[in-house]
């Protein structure tokens, strides 16, 4: 059966520190970004997410996107090895604690690098942004390690914004939704809607149509409950000064073994 678990790793103090690629740097309220964060990870739990918090990684100041650290298909985990130098040591807490949740663990190499934010899945496909954090080794390397189980890759460019899943993430149907002046190529994608907000082109699926999303995109809200949807708001203003998205923090487990 499927199984319903999240990763998060709360806040580091040191926050305000994090990268900023895309943006211009401006003041973070850490105390508050924690405030945002508990009320994420209980919106999780509220819809029936078991949260799993990976140790906590307070001298990494960009920890608390966890999503970044590994990309999961079915219940094999491949650990990332992420773009940035400064980021490299989040992933050793995330790897341990994928083993103790059971899953096959696999590993990106040197030369390659992969963020997991630039990994979108729709079904069996997966589409990977290669641009700044993820190079043509690394995507080689995810393709390596799941195609062999069904998944059918595909190379997406990404210049305009830091990951893949900045740009675009999907809806339950599969129709890739983005704030199109910021995708590189919509044409790639089969069937895309685009949004009329930067914020409104990430969602997080939460289950029985309802989607978790960031609070500064009402517009979109509007458009997704006008299809069907119901939009779930939270508020992650911190966050997004530090190019965050409310898929950035959490990493969901649908297939394990349970």
């Amino acid at each position: 059966m499927p199984s319903r678990k999240a990763l998060i790793r709360r806040p580091s103090p040191r926050l305000a520190e994090g990268l900023v690629t895309h943006l211009e740097r401006t003041a973070v309220d850490t105390a508050l970004a924690g405030l945002q964060w508990e009320a994420y990870v209980g919106t999780l739990r509220e819809h029936g997410w078991e949260t799993v918090e990976v140790a906590p990684a307070d001298d990494c100041p960009d920890g608390v996107f966890v999503e970044d650290t590994v990309v999961m298909f079915r219940n094999v985990a491949l650990v990332a090895r992420p773009g940035a130098p400064s980021r490299r040591d989040e992933t050793a807490a995330v790897e341990q604690e994928l083993g103790r949740l059971g899953c096959s663990v696999n590993w990106i190499w040197e030369p390659g690098t992969l963020d997991g934010g630039d990994v979108l899945k729709t079904g069996d496909t997966v589409y990977v942004g290669q641009g700044g954090r993820t190079n043509a080794a690394g995507v080689q390397q995810l393709r390596a390690a799941f195609e062999p189980l069904g998944a059918r890759v595909v190379a997406v460019p990404v210049s305009k914004v830091l990951h893949l899943k900045s740009a675009v993430t999907a809806l339950p149907d599969a129709t890739v939704i983005g704030y199109e002046p910021l995708v590189d190529v919509p044409s790639v994608f089969p069937r895309f809607l685009p949004v009329p907000e930067e914020s409104g082109a990430h969602v997080v699926l939460l289950g029985g149509g309802r989607l978790l999303m960031a609070a500064s995109a009402p517009k979109t809200a509007e458009l997704f409950a006008s299809l069907g949807y119901e939009p779930v708001l939270v508020d992650i203003s911190e966050f997004e000064k530090r190019e965050g998205c409310v898929t950035c923090l959490s990493v969901r487990l649908r297939d394990l073994y349970v």
